[in-house]
């Protein structure tokens, strides 16, 4: 396949995962109705995929137009991949066995946010060639994102009682969430790092 025809299947993929992750979260949104906006989009799993989503759209129209990859787009790129890789790594590894839903009850939703999106975005990142090696020093930039929002859901769980995931459920006591917010922070940090050392395709 010559370099146009690439461009335009990576286009077509991005365009399928960002339908995928519209769909997915307006059938959420509908089965989980009524429900607080604030309730709804604190899930990381929600927000995750949005970002994956319009991190895919923009990308998309970027391969179709052949803009050259720069740091900044590749930032964006290696925060939206670390975002979705993380997501299918704690539902998988930690509220599958709960048999937590993670905020998406409605099952083939599921299976799209939790595996088919964060797949996609793992998939994206190894074979999209519009990319570079992102700095080291942006490393914690990409963390601050989901930092704040655990900040976020620790006030929340502190206050009005709302969590989204039982691992951080205050009523477990502060070492136990402590202990899981350290673990996450980790898996964020070695995902992020890792997809950093993958090299970028050859153009």
């Amino acid at each position: 396949m010559d370099r146009s025809g690439a461009r335009t299947t990576g286009a077509i993929a991005r365009l399928i995962v960002a339908a995928l992750v519209a769909a997915a979260v307006v059938v959420t949104f509908a089965s989980a109705a009524p429900v607080p906006l604030a309730d709804f989009f604190g899930f990381f799993t929600i927000q995750g995929n949005l970002i994956g989503g319009a991190v895919a759209m923009v990308g998309a129209v970027r391969l179709l137009r052949g803009t050259p990859a720069t740091t900044a787009w590749t930032f964006v790129r290696w925060c939206a991949t670390t975002y979705l890789v993380v997501v299918g790594l704690v539902y998988w590894a930690v509220l599958a066995p709960l048999h937590a839903a993670g905020g998406v009850p409605v099952p083939w939703a599921n299976l799209v946010l939790h595996g088919v999106v964060p797949a996609a975005g793992l998939l994206d990142w190894l074979l999209l060639r519009d990319r570079v090696r992102p700095p080291l020093r942006l490393l914690p930039v990409v963390l601050a994102y989901p930092l704040v929002w655990t900040a976020v859901v620790l006030v929340r769980g502190s206050t009005d009682g709302w969590v989204p995931y039982p691992f951080l459920d205050p009523a477990q006591g502060g070492g136990v969430v402590a202990a899981w917010v350290a673990l996450v922070a980790g898996v964020f940090t070695g995902v992020a790092a890792l997809l950093r050392l993958v090299p970028a395709p050859r153009p």
